[in-house]
């Protein structure tokens, strides 16, 4: 099993598509009507629909994976760029990944994050795969 799309409701949909496809660089595969969209990275799936969004909802944030430590650090520049809201800035974790947070339109907590080898290895206690 694998997560297939994280959907968010957005209240200025345009707004949060242009963020994910113009500034993550996320593709739009599909667009059925004016309220919803589709995007994917090729790996990583995402819904956007127009509404108006619930308080208190249970979603965290959504983290998107990059190719090296670097590469957060990259993104970090890009994004200031941008003038995206960062909320936090890039920092190395105990296991070696490396992660920044940033806020999408609607206020949604982005990571993106470089995961070692080791911080891919299941631990103990962790569930059987297959």
């Amino acid at each position: 099993m694998r997560l297939n799309h994280v959907a968010l409701v957005c209240k200025d949909l345009e707004a949060c598509e242009a963020f994910y496809a113009q500034v993550l660089g996320l593709a739009v595969v599909w667009r059925p009507d004016a309220d919803n969209v589709y995007l994917s990275s090729g790996f990583d799936n995402l819904a956007l629909h127009r509404g108006t969004p619930q308080p208190g909802g249970a979603l965290d944030h959504i983290g998107f994976s990059v190719a090296s430590a670097d590469d957060v650090d990259a993104w970090h520049e890009r994004l200031r760029g941008a003038r995206v809201r960062i909320a936090a800035a890039p920092r190395t974790h105990r296991d070696g990944s490396r992660s920044l947070y940033c806020r999408d339109p609607e206020g949604t907590l982005v990571q993106l994050i470089f995961l070692p080898p080791q911080a891919l290895t299941p631990g103990p206690g962790a569930a059987p795969s297959g």
